[in-house]
């Protein structure tokens, strides 16, 4: 299944103020604000045009899977892209041989699904797929 379009890039910041303090270097302003169970996570998603793509920037809770992503400095996590169904695209790629990190999407924020194809099949960059299931609820600051 190919990808509708790029959903978003999403960047992993230490902490809150690191993610203001990006914010606030580029420019950029906060659409909205979300948090991810399944990887205990304080998400923010900068505001795009329709001819850009949002910024997530990902802020691990303790007990995160990614507290210490990139030795807990943070960094470039992932590449997102839109899919119109995410399981479809799963079997896919378990078809071609291919694992996802979750054996069925999970929960993104209030609107979205998701699931990652690991990094080894994406020549070391781990790609996110996102299928939209609902409006977004809107939470700033």
């Amino acid at each position: 299944m190919k990808p509708m379009r790029m959903h978003h890039v999403g960047i992993v910041l230490p902490t809150m103020e690191a993610a203001h303090k990006f914010l606030e270097t580029f420019g950029l302003e906060t659409d909205y604000e979300g948090y991810v169970e399944a990887y205990k996570a304080d998400l923010i998603f900068t505001k795009y045009t329709e001819n850009e793509s949002p910024i997530e920037l990902i802020i691990p809770k303790d007990g995160s899977v990614l507290k210490d992503f990139n030795k807990g400095k943070g960094g470039i996590a992932h590449i997102a892209y839109e899919v119109e169904d995410i399981e479809a695209v799963r079997k896919d790629f378990e078809s071609k041989g291919m694992k996802m990190l979750e054996g069925s999407a999970v929960p993104g924020t209030s609107d979205i699904i998701v699931n990652f194809l690991r990094p080894k099949y994406g020549q070391g960059i781990l790609v996110e797929y996102v299928q939209t299931v609902g409006p977004i609820e809107r939470k700033i600051g």
